[in-house]
C-alpha cells in the first residue's frame, strides 16, 4: 500500500525553516514528496478579516493558530509588507529540487488566490501562474513539473490556463481517484491528483481527535484499495508538529506502507485515465468552498 505526499509551502516562515526541516525527516525515512511552493508575496496576515467568519474562527481556536502557525505568520502582509518568499529563499527551494523532491507551483500569492481566484479574470490567473512558473524556473533551472491551487480553490478559467504549461498533472481538488478533467465538454490533457486524506487541521479537535491520537486516526483515513494522496504543510508538520509527523511515517512503515510522490501515481499512459468534471462544494472541518471530483 502507498500514499503519495505533498507538501504545501505557504509562507516566508514555512520554506525558510519548516521546509529544512521536512528535508531532513524526510531523508532519515528515505521519503519523496511533492513540495508545491507560494513564491510571490507573503501576505497571509491579510486572512485575518476571516475570523469574522464562524467556521474559519471556530478552526483557528479548534488548531490553537497562533501556537502552530507562530505570531508572525497571522501579521504578515499587515503590520509590515509582505516580504517575497522565493526571492529571500532561494537556496532552501534549491536544496529541495536537489534532494529529488517535484517542484510545483502553488501560487504567486497564495492568499490573493485562495480569497480571490472566483473574482479572477483569465488575464490575472494567466499572470500569477507565469510569475510563480517563472521565478521556480530562474531558481532552480528547471521548469516545474507540477501544481496545485491553495486552498484547493480552483475554477475553470485556472484549469484551462493551467493546461498550457504542461504540467505532468495538477492537484487542486479533493477526491478520490487519479482522472482527466472535463471542462465545458472539453477533455483537459493535465491529469488531475486530487486529495482524499485528511489535513491536521481538520482533524484536530474534531470528533474526539487530540494529538496523542492524531496519528491512529489519520492512518485509519487511509483508503486500503484505492488512490491515497497526503497533503501536509511546511507550516504545521515542518514546525510545531515536526515530531508527530516523524512519528506518523515511523508508524506507517511499520504497517508496511511505503510513500511515493504523487507523480509517481500515473500510468504510463495519461491519455487512458477516466474523464471527469470539477464541481464546488463543502467538506467538514473546512471554511468555504472547495473544488471537488464530481461523483456525477
Amino acid at each position: 500500500m502507498k500514499i503519495a505526499l505533498r507538501v504545501d509551502v505557504d509562507t516566508f516562515r514555512g520554506t525558510r525553516h519548516g521546509v529544512p526541516s521536512l528535508l531532513r525527516t524526510m531523508d532519515r525515512h528515505g521519503v519523496r514528496a511533492a513540495y508545491f511552493f507560494s513564491v510571490g508575496p507573503d501576505n497571509m496576515g491579510r486572512n485575518l478579516w476571516r475570523l469574522l467568519k464562524p467556521a474559519f474562527l471556530f478552526k483557528m481556536l479548534r488548531t490553537n493558530a497562533p501556537g502552530l502557525y507562530g505570531m508572525d505568520i497571522l501579521l504578515m502582509g499587515t503590520a509590515w509588507p509582505g516580504p517575497k518568499i522565493a526571492k529571500h529563499n532561494e537556496q532552501v527551494i534549491r536544496d529541495c529540487a536537489k534532494a529529488g523532491h517535484e517542484i510545483g507551483v502553488h501560487a504567486w500569492d497564495h492568499c490573493k488566490w485562495q480569497n480571490k481566484i472566483a473574482l479572477f479574470t483569465p488575464e490575472l490567473i494567466e499572470k500569477h501562474l507565469t510569475m510563480a512558473y517563472d521565478e521556480l524556473v530562474r531558481i532552480t533551472g528547471d521548469k516545474p513539473v507540477c501544481s496545485a491551487s491553495p486552498g484547493w480553490k480552483t475554477t475553470d478559467d485556472a484549469l484551462r490556463i493551467k493546461d498550457k504549461f504542461r504540467f505532468r498533472y495538477n492537484s487542486d481538488c479533493r477526491g478520490d481517484s487519479v482522472f482527466m478533467p472535463v471542462v465545458d465538454g472539453k477533455r483537459l490533457n493535465t491529469p488531475q491528483i486530487p486529495l482524499n486524506m485528511p489535513t491536521y487541521d481538520e482533524l484536530l479537535g474534531r470528533n474526539g481527535v487530540t494529538r496523542d491520537n492524531y496519528n491512529e486516526r489519520l492512518l485509519a483515513s487511509i483508503n486500503p484499495g484505492g488512490m491515497n494522496l497526503l497533503t501536509i504543510h511546511a507550516e504545521a508538520e515542518g514546525g510545531i508538529c515536526a515530531d508527530l509527523f516523524d512519528r506518523f511515517l515511523t508508524m506507517a512503515k511499520e504497517h508496511g506502507i511505503e510513500f511515493c510522490a504523487p507523480g509517481d501515481l500515473l500510468p504510463d499512459d495519461v491519455q487512458s485515465l477516466p474523464p471527469g468534471k470539477i464541481r464546488q462544494g463543502v467538506l467538514p472541518g473546512r471554511e468555504g468552498w472547495m473544488a471537488l471530483q464530481d461523483k456525477a
